[in-house]
């Protein structure tokens, strides 16, 4: 069947209808909002979707036909990922009668703000979780606020400001939420169906039509860049001015967006978020949930996908050590064909994948442990939240009557130029007693398993240790009756 082809990028910005013909494949939301609509209440802080100055709210139709919208870094948004979306800037939240959005007053009764550059960025995180939360807790406040950073107020001015805004109003009366209904028609009249191709040659931006389209551009395109969550291929753009033309959008292919849960597999379509994901894989795989909230601030959790996590190969990707250690597999597609691998075999080497010219990660399928085995994720990093892995452990660990270790799974990431196993280490354990002994003498091996660098993160030599003593905190745990300890100030007071 013909797929029509529109060359106009169709969405709704405030409360206007917008469609563009002349939209470069890279370009950002930001630039597009402060430079061609004079919307500078979204402002540029670090161009890589770690301060939140630039954030803003995105909604787009869920595949059961509602409506959600989520807070997102304008900064590496590509305006090319918006086709049939509602984005929503600070600009659009006061009153017709000039009054205040009960988020900016409590900001404002709070003094939440000083120089003022943070604040429409904070005010927008704290507008989606009102939204969703209108009487929320402080962790709740603080989950949503991760990936937002001001230097003047020290943030408990802001904390205090979150926790009054439903004392100005009810979210019945917002207007996001009152016109809901109205905006949902106008995102419906928006997807047609059609395919977007915007430029020529080299230089196009596609929004395939389906997932059956998709599969037909990419086998056309190989060298295309597929842009899902832009988490990592907006900095190759703001950080490393890398030209990643043509582009081919997929973020809003609903055919992606599936979870299943079958016959003790989790699987997971390749377009699906951080923050789509985590319910259903922290109550299969409780030690995942708390991973997923350390992957970024909320914005980047509402981009980023777990395919792309995996798709694009980095040796420091959260989710591919966890899901390697669980014994996951692949679906890729190449037109109509797919084929099925262990998610271990995928990573080759640094840069280089398990993927033909044309192929492209359909879905990821995730066992879920037995209820005998011990599965544990440890994440090392410079601070808590919202930095990049220095190094990553995941252990998955069953064991005999007898003791002895009947079947043991180690994956590491940040050690080595792909995600990997530590296979030596592996066979050192297996069949022997868990006991401390014998782990501290199977540390010995993950020199032949690993060779880490030096970098911005952490030594080689400190890399080194921290893998050893995973394995031993591991030990130490798994042996315990009581629960793994974890700083948490909420549980401390």
């Amino acid at each position: 069947m013909a797929v029509t082809i529109r060359s106009e990028l169709r969405f709704i910005l405030n409360g206007q209808d917008v469609a563009l013909c002349d939209v470069a494949p890279d370009q950002t939301l930001l630039d597009w909002l402060r430079l061609s609509r004079s919307l500078r209440g979204t402002k540029e802080g670090c161009a890589e979707g770690d301060c939140g100055a630039c954030t803003v709210l995105v909604g787009r139709l869920t595949p059961t036909g509602g409506l959600t919208y989520e807070s997102v870094n304008a900064c590496i948004r590509f305006l090319g990922s918006l086709d049939g979306c509602h984005v929503v800037t600070v600009e659009h939240l006061g009153g017709s009668d000039g009054r205040l959005h009960p988020v900016q007053q409590a900001m404002v009764d709070y003094h939440g703000s000083q120089c003022g550059f943070c604040t429409p960025g904070f005010v927008m995180s704290l507008y989606a979780l009102w939204m969703q939360t209108p009487n929320p807790s402080d962790q709740e406040i603080e989950t949503a606020l991760q990936g937002n950073l001001c230097r003047c107020t020290g943030y408990e001015p802001i904390l205090r400001a979150a926790r009054a805004i439903s004392s100005y109003a009810g979210t019945e009366k917002d207007p996001l939420l009152a016109e809901r209904e109205t905006i949902i028609v106008r995102l419906k009249t928006l997807k047609d169906g059609a395919r977007v191709e915007i430029g020529e040659g080299k230089h196009r931006l596609v929004v395939p039509a389906s997932l059956d389209d998709f599969a037909t551009v990419l086998e056309a395109s190989p060298t295309a860049t597929v842009v899902a969550g832009s988490t990592d291929v907006g900095l190759w753009v703001t950080k490393h001015m890398r030209d990643i033309t043509p582009v081919v959008f997929i973020a809003g292919l609903d055919e992606l967006k599936s979870i299943a849960v079958k016959d003790g597999v989790i699987s997971i379509g390749a377009g699906v978020t951080y923050s789509e994901a985590i319910s259903t894989l922290s109550h299969h795989i409780p030690a995942l949930g708390p991973l997923i909230t350390r992957i970024g601030g909320c914005q980047v959790r509402n981009m980023g996908t777990i395919g792309g996590n995996i798709a694009n190969g980095s040796p420091i990707g959260d989710t591919p050590p966890p899901l390697i250690a669980l014994g996951s597999t692949l679906t890729l597609r190449r037109g109509g064909v797919r084929r099925t691998i262990a998610l271990e075999d995928f990573f080759i080497a640094y840069g280089k994948q398990d993927r033909q010219p044309g192929e492209f990660v359909e879905a990821v399928h995730v066992p879920v442990p037995a209820a005998a085995e011990k599965f544990a994720i440890y994440k090392v990093t410079k601070r808590r939240d919202e930095d990049i892995t220095a190094t990553l452990g995941a252990f998955r660990l069953t064991l005999a009557a007898d003791g002895t270790v009947a079947g043991i799974t180690i994956a590491y990431g940040g050690m080595a130029a792909t995600p990997k196993r530590a296979l030596a280490v592996e066979k050192a354990l297996l069949g022997q007693p868990w006991t401390e002994a014998t782990v501290e003498a199977a540390m010995e091996k993950y020199a032949e398993d690993y060779a880490p660098l030096t970098d911005m993160r952490a030594t080689a030599e400190y890399r080194a240790l921290v893998a050893k003593n995973l394995l031993l905190r591991f030990h130490f745990e798994t042996m315990s009756s009581e629960a793994p300890v974890q700083v948490s100030r909420y549980e401390a007071a």
